[in-house]
């Protein structure tokens, strides 16, 4: 930095000092010349907000910097730039449209705020003449977001297929790697750090299925509510659902996925959506990703496939996404692309979005079934009667019941809607004790 340069102070607020934002403020204070390097211009904690100003973060803070209202922060002039690291939407939102109506840029990781609000915040920060930076909102530390809307400029994505909940992905990783159960793993994860104290959200699908919808606006320009996305969660995952993926050559991940349908039938191309269990291919390079970690693979029609990998959430790896873009925003990279990119514009839809029962693939079924003559052949009667064409099928006592063995079926593409029909009234024949088990498969 010339001297000029390091005069520019670059003021900067932080609501929130959790896990992330303990790191946010550690960075800042403890690398602050590097950081300012970065971004050609002194950046200045001035303030953190936090509800409890007594809680031991193990960081040392300056004296006067902490508060526990957060007016201290939004109604200072002084301040360029918030830092929105509380969560949740509320109270997040009403901080954010005050901050940019206050005259402030943002830099949140808020991945509900943006799947929630988005249209509203952003709309409120162009008439302000502000920008909303949010690289850490989806997949942590990767840099994915800055990837599509930079570096991938030039393609138009045909698909992206992601694991973007470290949460399920440790989950299924224990299952898979150490045959824990279900509840097991699930508390596993919460001794770590790893799972919420209610892993609802996650284990769900709703986490992945709102970070999906903040990829379709990156990556096709297309408002998507999150709650239209179909989406199932890892709760009915057993481990003979592992061990038999294993034996057809694949291993279970919660995928969330955006494909571009350009069949020629299609008067346009239409974007399909959706968040599932998924039996990938184990030669596939989303089979290696292990417990906590996320990963994006994203195929274009320049650059044809590529492959993000590395830690989606915990305190370091969110916090370079962050600071870095307390980075861009200070160094003007952010306005500019906020500028061009007009994401959440009302009523954006550069694609039209796929109705999900026509959405095609293949599908793994589990059915309990009675271990008597003819259950085979009422079941591909069912299977037949929606063109449902049986690819591979295993039936195997298991010694797990005296009433039902395990019948897994895969099957080659067929429709959505059929799918589901099919799986209602296999779920009401006396032979099937259980409703069926299903997932997609790919790969």
């Amino acid at each position: 930095m010339n001297a000029e340069q390091n005069n520019q102070q670059y003021r900067v607020g932080l609501v929130g000092l959790g896990t992330v934002g303990t790191g946010v403020a550690k960075v800042l204070l403890q690398h602050n010349e590097r950081i300012s390097r970065a971004a050609c211009r002194k950046i200045e904690l001035v303030r953190i907000c936090d509800k409890d100003l007594n809680r031991d973060r193990g960081l040392d803070l300056p004296a006067g910097l902490l508060t526990d209202d957060p007016a201290d922060i939004t109604d200072d002039p002084s301040l360029d730039l918030v830092v929105e690291l509380v969560g949740g939407i509320d109270f997040a939102r009403s901080l954010v449209l005050s901050s940019l109506r206050q005259g402030k840029n943002v830099v949140t990781a808020n991945k509900a705020l943006l799947a929630n609000c988005g249209t509203e915040i952003f709309s409120a920060a162009r008439s302000c003449g502000k920008t909303i930076a949010f690289e850490a909102a989806v997949c942590g530390g990767i840099p994915i977001l800055g990837a599509i809307e930079t570096t991938l400029q030039a393609n138009r994505i045909l698909s992206i297929h992601a694991i973007v909940n470290g949460t399920c992905n440790f989950i299924l990783t224990q299952m898979e790697e150490k045959g824990t159960d279900y509840v097991e793993a699930i508390h596993n994860a919460q001794q770590l750090g790893y799972a919420e104290a209610d892993p609802t959200l996650d284990v769900d699908g709703s986490d992945a299925a709102q970070k999906l919808a903040i990829l379709a606006q990156l990556g096709y320009r297309t408002n998507v509510d999150w709650r239209q996305i179909p989406r199932q969660g890892i709760q009915e995952v057993e481990a003979i659902d592992i061990q038999f993926a294993r034996e057809l050559g694949y291993k279970i991940r919660l995928l969330a996925v955006a494909e571009l349908d350009e069949s020629p039938e299609k008067t346009q191309p239409e974007l399909e959506l959706f968040v599932s269990p998924t039996l990938v291919s184990e030669e596939s390079s989303l089979a290696d990703v292990r417990n906590a970690f996320n990963a994006v693979k994203i195929l274009g029609d320049i650059v044809g496939p590529v492959f993000f990998h590395g830690y989606g959430a915990g305190e370091l790896p969110t916090t370079s996404s962050v600071v870095g873009d307390i980075i861009n925003t200070a160094l003007g990279r952010t306005a500019i692309t906020f500028s061009a990119m007009n994401y959440w514009a009302p009523g954006g839809k550069a694609y039209r979005l796929k109705n999900p029962n026509e959405i095609v693939g293949k599908t793994y079924l589990r059915l309990m079934v009675e271990d008597r003559p003819g259950v085979l052949h009422e079941i591909s009667g069912v299977l037949g009667r929606f063109n449902i064409s049986i690819a591979a099928m295993i039936q195997r006592d298991l010694h797990q019941s005296k009433d039902a063995i395990p019948l897994i079926i895969t099957t080659h593409d067929a429709k959505e809607g059929d799918i589901l029909q099919a799986i209602e009234i296999l779920s009401k024949l006396d032979s099937v004790k259980s409703r069926p088990v299903r997932m997609r498969v790919r790969g």
